[in-house]
């Protein structure tokens, strides 16, 4: 055992109060000891202390950088999720417009289906737990919403050829349309129908190949569609006639006019006017006969009259 002394000195201004203390080394160096480890566990705090500090600040940062990238792919979920929707109305109101104008799509092969297309996404939706668990797989959210990506250009790319291919047939349908007769051709009464009658010059069974509108001379006398004018003139069955071509094999015939308002060559459009209501010809008082041939043969007029 060390019974060795440390003396202390305290002196004054009067000497003859001059202090002693002894301090055994033992002491001393359990002192020693105990202030050593004190620093060294004070050193070990203020460090934890500051690490603890910077991990609160980073997660505080990261926590508001994960909120926010919380809210915006929630923003880009339910955009996707809109899109998704949207691009089915198309497909509804496409399928409906193919049903109309009777060019239905193909039967798909079994197993597969427009709807079947549609869901190839699922729900386009952010779930909470893919943010608040320990170690979030963002990057799965990431995959999938790449995955919604791609499913919507392809149904936008499978939407735009099938519009395509309406906007192709229902231009060219509007062509045949608009040379389709389809109005009456001016305002009267029909006198005459198309079919069998009795002539009216011979009193004998006739077969009547149009039909015949009475109303004053003058009245003004409209194509039943677009085309084209072949024929312009005069005979004397018809007295003066115009004859247009609409195209398809349909040709439409005008007689007993007063007045021919149009050239051979001339373009027309439906309801504009190519002559007035006359008596010319072989007639028995004013009135328009109006005929409708296709491929050569007359049909019944009545069936292209829809206002």
């Amino acid at each position: 055992m060390d019974k060795r002394f440390l003396t202390l000195f305290v002196l004054t201004n009067d000497a003859s109060k001059t202090r002693q203390f002894r301090l055994p080394f033992r002491s001393l160096k359990i002192a020693g000891a105990v202030s050593g480890l004190f620093a060294l566990v004070f050193a070990f705090v203020l460090f934890d202390y500051a690490r603890l500090k910077s991990v609160d600040m980073e997660y505080g940062s990261l926590k508001l950088a994960g909120s926010e990238q919380r809210l915006t792919m929630q923003a880009f979920a339910s955009r996707i999720k809109e899109l998704e929707g949207q691009l089915a109305k198309l497909s509804l109101f496409d399928k409906k417009i193919r049903i109309i104008a009777n060019i239905e799509k193909d039967p798909m092969p079994a197993g597969h289906s427009d709807q079947q297309l549609l869901g190839m996404g699922g729900d386009s939706v952010v779930e909470e737990e893919l943010f608040t668990k320990p170690g979030a797989r963002v990057g799965e959210l990431v995959d999938k919403m790449r995955s919604d990506l791609m499913n919507l250009e392809h149904m936008a790319s499978t939407q735009e050829e099938s519009f395509t291919e309406l906007k192709d047939y229902l231009s060219k349908r509007s062509v045949k349309l608009a040379s389709t007769p389809s109005i009456l051709p001016a305002k009267g009464w029909v006198t005459s129908n198309y079919g069998s009658r009795v002539s009216p010059f011979t009193g004998e069974p006739q077969h009547h190949t149009g039909i015949d509108i009475a109303n004053r001379i003058g009245t003004p006398v409209a194509a039943s569609a677009d085309g084209i004018v072949v024929q312009a003139g005069k005979n004397s069955s018809l007295g003066k006639f115009v004859s247009i071509s609409h195209g398809y094999g349909i040709k439409t015939t005008y007689g007993h006019l007063s007045e021919v308002m149009v050239k051979p060559g001339q373009k027309v459009k439906r309801g504009s006017q190519v002559g007035q209501m006359g008596n010319t010809g072989r007639s028995t008082g004013p009135h328009l006969h109006y005929a409708v041939s296709v491929n050569g043969l007359n049909v019944n007029p009545e069936k292209y009259i829809v206002d």
